[in-house]
């Protein structure tokens, strides 16, 4: 059976991150601002909520897709000095990527389910749950997005039955999205279901 993916290389070509690559752009990003606060979403918030036990494939970026907790507006103030391009992306090999806490398609409460977490260096990080990022990338459901999912899903670090619930409790932009979502979570659960029963 055919996955319905496309390959994987320009995914797998990305850095694989650790935590200590957000605390260093977070850290780096108080020194100049003096906000100590974070939200981080997207790929590596998983990170925070799993640590040393995600799949390489969760953690394959260039991009920490985060926003100061308390001025979510003061997010793309940081973009010349720590965005794409800049001087710390061409050294450290990554980038902090502004976003906004309106950004993602997600369900209801997940501002109640993020993790928090004090880095090394004393900048304190709200993650966003795996299962609610999971939701976000359905809605988008590109390649890596699926690679995504389907890494957390094997791992164990993703529940069908949790994202399936909370999807019926998600707004989404319009029809389509909807649609692309529910789509992709039937393709995922035939998937897991034919993993399952693959003799070992």
């Amino acid at each position: 059976m055919g996955s319905g993916i496309a390959p994987e290389h320009p995914f797998c070509a990305q850095r694989v991150m650790k935590i200590e690559d957000i605390d260093r752009v977070l850290s780096a990003i108080r020194r100049s601002s003096g906000l100590d606060e974070f939200v981080v979403i997207g790929s590596l918030s998983a990170l925070g909520v799993s640590g040393d036990k995600l799949p390489p494939r969760m953690t394959q970026s260039m991009e920490v897709h985060a926003y100061p907790e308390r001025d979510p507006n003061r997010a793309q103030e940081f973009s010349k000095e720590f965005g794409e391009d800049s001087a710390f992306h061409q050294e450290h090999g990554y980038y902090f990527d502004a976003v906004s806490p309106d950004l993602p398609t997600l369900p209801d409460g997940w501002q109640t389910r993020m993790v928090r977490q004090v880095l090394a260096s004393g900048v304190k990080v709200k993650y966003l749950d795996s299962n609610d990022c999971a939701i976000s990338k359905y809605a988008r459901s590109e390649p890596k997005d699926r690679q995504w999912i389907r890494a957390g899903i094997e791992a164990g670090i993703l529940s069908l039955p949790t994202i399936e619930y909370r999807m019926r409790e998600t707004l989404f932009l319009d029809d389509e999205e909807q649609q692309k979502a529910k789509t992709s979570l039937v393709e995922d659960k035939l998937w897991f279901e034919s993993l399952r029963a693959r003799p070992y």
